[in-house]
């Protein structure tokens, strides 16, 4: 038996479906400087949650998967309301959210700015995160982490 290669962007040991949410654009009040902080910024965000999905798949059923309309929503509430110097601090609370959220699943965080405010710098500046990356080698744990949520939905 041949074993699949790792998937480009995946770290080793990859075996569980993942849910991505790629490009969400978020307004927040995040920044170094002053003026940043005031007035506010755009900022992107793409998402990678690892998930069994195929129990959803066959029973054709939200509450068996992670509902990403959940995830994106409280994000734009906590852009709304975040205020913050770093895009690292940033960072870090929507991983937090996310956790609320779903509990400890294995996550994957790509934070933008889309406008570093650097003279003569016209492209993006991005902070990249990876959280609970041990439970993708371990397929109890996910499904245990399933199992404890009962349901995707916010409690």
């Amino acid at each position: 038996m041949t074993v699949a290669p790792t998937p480009p962007g995946h770290p080793a040991g990859f075996g569980a479906d993942a849910i991505h949410v790629r490009g969400l654009r978020l307004w927040a009040h995040v920044g170094v400087l002053e003026r940043e902080r005031l007035l506010g910024q755009w900022f992107e965000l793409d998402l990678t949650l690892w998930w069994p999905l195929a129990p959803a798949g066959r029973g054709d059923a939200l509450d068996l998967s992670l509902d990403y309309g959940v995830a994106i929503q409280a994000l734009q509430r906590l852009a709304r309301e975040l205020c913050c110097l770093t895009l690292e601090a940033f960072a870090e609370q929507v991983l937090d959210l996310i956790e609320r959220l779903y509990g400890p699943v294995p996550q994957r965080l790509e934070l933008r700015k889309c406008r570093a405010p650097v003279p003569g710098f016209r492209g993006t500046v991005a902070v990249e995160r990876w959280r609970h990356l041990e439970r993708l080698t371990q397929p109890a744990a996910l499904a245990a982490a399933a199992a404890a949520s009962g349901s995707s939905s916010v409690r």
